[in-house]
């Protein structure tokens, strides 16, 4: 399906003046509704809203692609708008957006939603038809644009069977977290650089629609240099032996043409098939060195994300499943002793023992992982064994990181100075060296050096927990439960998470009730409950689509699912925000006051029956979300509806 078939005249607006990001949506969303694309245009662009909190879609050159796929749209549809004087979108240049494409598709139109985003995103890389785009002066100048431009496209997607294979000089591969928008257009960006060059190029794009042009064994053995433009890790097997460049597609959008020639002129010493370490790539890419600094934290951060993305399901299953077995305890043995709570009845005892061993296992699976993105498959096992080690030797979560990204580094060392040995030796290599001389380095490592120093920290910190003052509970549960709230979902909020879940285990491996797990679930369940309660109370701060997008945000908040208050902070950022970190440490800071306890990571109130003193943490927790709602109340202004 083409674009234009989705993009009637009556569906696009030209040279129009709105005030934000926000008024251009509603304006791209009421096209839709006029067009009778829309059951319920409030929804639509609610979901709008939600995708933008993700993450912007400005795409960088004045252009903005943003999507919405839910149950309120009838059928799939485009929305255009050219924006005179542009409007902030926070896209990846700083530029603003004056071209703005609303892509709407029903919901089970996943393939047609996927083809139609990165279709659209492929063809507007061209600079020349967005410039004539933006100066369209009516829709139907606009519409005989695009209807122009996709004609070559079609022709171009349709190869002659009778041509012969190419033999491609460079190859590259493109991919993004969520395999959308970035994708296409780092590939499109890369094609359009090749094009001009006249070199040839053949680029795989790994989208959410699946892998597309898939690059053949022969044609990687006979490329000069594969280039992966990718946020995320990719297997890098298949190019064992080639040389390689990486870099993010943020890079190949902006820097296609510098890269190409790199890889041409100086990508040949790039010998490794792994993934190049920072300092070995700059020496190839004088061009970019400033590029590839500025990835470094980027990619040490993706890395432990992949640790962490894992971890989850073994934190919050082997918690909620310990946190059950205190439940059955107090329902089948209420009077048995305090001290061995979670063991009293058999089905208590089985399910601690079950949430024991899987909470355990966070540790080296986020080692384990962690290195694995690092190191590829040969590290796993490295990784594995390194976080076990220091969860046994009481070193606890920062021992597991540390071992983690040391393992994935072990292994590169061994790549690199194993790869002299012959190809037929590549079995042995991966079956008997990587694991035995990795399992070795990393076990001394992690026993000699690492265990003893952090072990002691790990006590130390313990039993300042266990006797610190009242003032400073106070002070650190309010600092804690404030920065959950201050990225909500990001980074920091991460963090903060991992810190307090690592409160958890004691340093010989055992599951202790933590004040600071308390904390910090208060500080990441107020956020949604004071927008919730400001929408409910003082309605006249949101627009109608925001009240009732806010409801939800009072089941996300009692389900301590912090993400639900991201729209609305992305959208108000300079008076949510503030409110909602001023509300979370007020609820950190009684939780601490009150001496509550939790020995579950997650669930918020689902695991109040094992809390101590639940009633008392109620009370922090509507403390919080009641001051969250007042200074936000005082901050937002009324909303007027045109």
């Amino acid at each position: 399906m083409r674009i234009v078939d989705l993009l009637p005249e009556a569906q696009i607006r030209t040279g129009v003046r709105v005030k934000n990001r926000d008024d251009a949506l509603e304006l791209a969303a009421c096209l839709l509704d006029d067009g009778k694309i829309l059951s319920n245009r409030e929804e639509f662009l609610a979901q709008v809203f939600r995708r933008e909190a993700q993450g912007s879609t400005g795409t960088g050159g004045g252009l903005a692609i943003p999507h919405g796929r839910c149950s309120a749209v009838m059928r799939p549809a485009l929305a255009a708008l050219t924006i005179q004087g542009g409007v902030d979108f926070s896209a990846p240049d700083g530029q603003p957006v004056k071209l703005l494409f609303l892509i709407a598709a029903p919901d089970q139109d996943d393939r047609l939603y996927l083809s139609v985003l990165s279709h659209l995103a492929r063809l507007l890389m061209e600079e020349e038809l967005r410039k004539k785009l933006e100066e369209a002066a009516n829709p139907a100048e606009f519409r005989r644009l695009l209807l122009d431009a996709e004609s070559p496209e079609e022709e171009k997607s349709s190869p002659d069977p009778s041509v012969p294979p190419r033999r491609y000089r460079l190859l590259a591969v493109t991919a993004c977290p969520t395999g959308i928008a970035h994708t296409y257009m780092a590939a499109q960006a890369l094609e359009n650089a090749a094009r001009d060059l006249q070199l040839s190029l053949k680029v795989e794009t790994q989208g959410a629609e699946g892998v597309r042009n898939e690059l053949t064994p022969l044609e990687i053995s006979q490329a000069e240099c594969i280039l992966i433009a990718a946020d995320r890790n990719l297997p890098m097997d298949r190019f064992h032996g080639r040389p390689v460049i990486q870099v993010g597609t943020a890079d190949a959008i902006h820097h296609g043409r510098e890269l190409l020639l790199q890889a041409v002129d100086g990508g040949g010493m790039l010998q490794e098939a792994q993934r190049p370490q920072t300092i070995g790539l700059l020496k190839n890419v004088p061009d970019i060195l400033p590029l590839q600094l500025e990835n470094l934290p980027r990619r040490w951060y993706r890395y432990l994300m992949n640790g962490v993305s894992h971890m989850l399901p073994f934190v919050i299953g082997g918690g909620i499943i310990i946190s059950l077995s205190f439940l059955a305890d107090a329902l089948l043995a209420p009077g048995d002793s305090l001290f061995t709570m979670g063991q009293n009845s058999s089905l208590a005892d089985f399910l601690q023992t079950v949430g024991l061993h899987a909470f355990r296992l966070m540790l080296p699976v986020l080692s384990g992982y962690i290195a694995v993105s690092i190191g590829d498959r040969p590290a796993l096992m490295v990784g594995f064994l390194g976080g076990a080690l220091a969860s046994a030797g009481g070193s606890g979560f920062l021992g597991a990181l540390l071992a983690g990204y040391l393992s994935g580094y072990l292994v590169l060392l061994l790549r690199r100075l194993l790869a002299p040995l012959p190809q037929s030796a590549e079995g042995i290599r991966s079956m008997l060296f990587y694991p035995l001389l990795g399992v070795l380095l990393i076990s001394f490592t992690v026993t000699l050096v690492i265990n003893p120093p952090l072990a002691a920290l790990n006590v130390l910190i313990t039993n300042w927990l266990e006797n610190i003052s009242a003032t400073g509970g106070i002070l650190l549960g309010a600092v804690l439960a404030a920065l959950m709230a201050l990225d909500m979902g990001g980074p920091i909020n991460k963090a903060v998470y991992l810190f307090g879940t690592a409160s958890l285990l004691s340093p010989s491996g055992g599951l202790l009730p933590s004040a600071i797990m308390a904390a910090i679930m208060a500080g990441g369940m107020v956020p949604p409950l004071s927008i919730a309660l400001c929408a409910t109370v003082f309605p006249g701060r949101f627009s109608s689509q925001d009240r009732q997008s806010a409801l939800a945000n009072y089941l996300l908040g009692l389900s301590f699912v912090t993400e639900g208050a991201l729209p609305f902070a992305a959208a108000d950022p300079l008076r949510v925000l503030p409110s909602c970190t001023a509300g979370a440490a007020v609820a950190g800071a009684w939780t601490m006051a009150f001496r509550c306890r939790l020995p579950a990571p997650h669930g918020g109130i689902f695991v109040l029956p094992v809390m101590e003193k639940p009633l008392m943490f109620l009370a922090a927790l509507a403390l919080g979300s009641v001051t969250g709602m007042a200074l936000m109340a005082v901050l937002k202004k009324n909303v007027h509806h045109c």
